[in-house]
């Protein structure tokens, strides 16, 4: 073969490439298979036409086997036998099927808390329909909209990318002569208005970018997911220090977030979550549903009148991909903390032990005294992360000069309580006497504190046993804060020391003579 400037084995190149995506990419794969009608229509519809991302297993062998039954229904006269034979296998061996690995079409995962796999279709399967969709005649082929988008982003990216002050200032005043001829063809009564013909191609060429978007996110998401994995293995194979797995997996982590997917991802999410774009997105986008001209050939898809939607919650998943990557490295760190944590235990009781067994030999044997037998140990990983605080933003709009004056002698009108002066009470009174009962003791010590003081007595439990005699009463009196005389009674309330039984009252006598 010759090599005429190289381009022979350039075409040769170009022809093993293409022949290792016919053997091995998905999306080629599900085109030749024999059930690409049936895998096609049935995961476009679930998947990518009602634009959902997590479908329980249940559910999907359900409405698989309704489209199964629904190809299989006309029986008698004029069955295909070639269409019963195609798809004779159950719902849930097609779903086993397509969500192996070596396939592709399906992933099948378990969600957080969940006991039932889940499916979500992959990139794979938004190519082969884009590709498919591509096959099939359009209703017109429209070409000044695409012109006008061409040349706007060439515009943008010409004076985008111009650092020199004075072209930029010349783009914007050509920029104000054209929105000022336009204010004054306006003011004059003459309005450009987009003829039914532009509408509808501006229409289907947003349409098509709109759903173009919600398939990209799959492939963003399936990114993020294969550095996942690849993270996961990392972590299992490691046999390094924390310190150099961290600087690779940040290195990682930071070369997908700088990548070029990465910022324009991280752009558009910050698109999705300002409030007032998502305003002027929603209002634009009702306007355009409800145009005329859309409307009489009802060209507006009833799906993308909440697609900023559906865009946020794919956006939504793909972060929670990302999120996991700092699940997965966090417990790895506590994994390691504690097994670090336990080794260092193990070798602090086997010098504690060693201590313990030369004790008995100082003096008697050489080299065996030892200055201490403790040792401190100080770990790197001791130290904790850094953590940046949280700045908190003060709002001070609305809060006025205070009008009233609070009394401030109710701070230092509080009652404290002091157990340990409740207890020496007690302990003064069985010092006396092996039994000490309630009011007994407050006639040594009075209530200084009221009710408080005395409920404070009832609840006495260190080192005192109370025993508390509910056929008799005592009567407790003492004087208020204001004064005034109060009394309180209750049961007959004895304290003894813990652990020593209190005293068994008296047996009544026994009448020798009888009745």
């Amino acid at each position: 073969m010759r090599e005429d400037g190289g381009r022979p084995m350039d075409l040769v190149q170009t022809h093993d490439e293409i022949d290792e995506l016919r053997r091995r990419h998905p999306a080629w794969q599900l085109l030749r298979a024999g059930t690409a009608p049936l895998a096609l229509a049935f995961l476009g519809q679930v998947f990518v036409e009602e634009n959902t991302r997590s479908v329980s297993r249940t559910d999907l062998v359900t409405r698989l086997d309704d489209l199964l039954s629904a190809l299989d229904r006309p029986a008698g006269v004029g069955d295909d036998p070639d269409r019963e034979a195609r798809y004779a296998r159950s719902a849930a061996a097609y779903l086993d099927e397509w969500s192996d690995p070596a396939t592709g079409w399906l992933r099948k995962y378990y969600p957080p808390g969940a006991d039932e796999p889940a499916y979500d279709a992959t990139p794979a399967v938004e190519t082969a329909l884009s590709w498919l969709r591509s096959l099939q005649p359009a209703p017109f082929v429209g070409t000044e909209s695409r012109l006008n988008t061409v040349v706007e982003l060439l515009r943008q990216m010409a004076f985008g990318a111009e650092a020199d002050p004075q072209v930029r200032l010349d783009e914007l005043h050509r920029r104000r002569r054209e929105l000022q001829e336009e204010i004054d063809r306006v003011s004059a009564g003459q309005v450009d208005v987009l003829d039914p013909v532009a509408q509808r191609e501006r229409y289907h060429q947003f349409a098509t970018t709109a759903r173009e978007l919600l398939a990209d996110f799959r492939q963003v998401e399936e990114n993020f997911r294969a550095l996942d994995r690849a993270l996961r293995e990392k972590i299992a194979t490691w046999t390094g220090g924390k310190g150099e797995l961290l600087e690779e997996v940040l290195g990682d982590r930071r070369g997908i977030a700088d990548s070029d997917q990465g910022r324009s991802f991280h752009a558009f999410y910050d698109f999705l979550l300002s409030t007032p774009r998502q305003e002027e997105f929603a209002d634009l986008l009702a306007r355009v549903q409800g145009l005329p001209a859309l409307t009489a050939a009802a060209v507006p898809d009833p799906r993308l009148r909440h697609v900023h939607h559906d865009w946020l919650d794919a956006a939504e998943r793909t972060q929670s991909t990302v999120r996991q990557l700092s699940d997965q490295l966090r417990r790895f760190l506590d994994d390691q903390v504690w097994l670090e944590n336990r080794r260092v235990m193990e070798i602090l009781r086997g010098i504690e032990a060693s201590a313990l067994a030369i004790r008995g030999t100082q003096g008697r044997a050489p080299g065996t005294s030892i200055p201490a037998a403790e040792i401190d140990v100080v770990l790197p990983t001791e130290r904790p992360l850094y953590r940046p605080r949280r700045r908190l933003t003060l709002d001070s709009d609305g809060i006025g000069e205070a009008t009233e004056r609070a009394d401030p002698s109710a701070l230092y009108e509080q009652v404290y309580l002091d157990p340990a002066r409740l207890a020496a009470a007690v302990a003064d009174g069985l010092a006396r006497r092996p039994v000490a009962a309630l009011p007994d003791i407050l006639r040594d010590h009075p209530l200084q504190q009221g009710l408080a003081e005395l409920v404070g007595y009832l609840a006495l439990r260190d080192g005192v046993d109370t025993v508390v005699d509910d056929d008799r009463r005592d009567e407790v009196a003492w004087i208020g804060d204001d004064d005034v005389a109060r009394a309180a009674t209750l049961p007959h309330v004895v304290y003894t020391r813990a652990g020593v039984p209190p005293p068994q009252p008296a047996a009544p006598p026994i009448d020798e003579e009888g009745p």
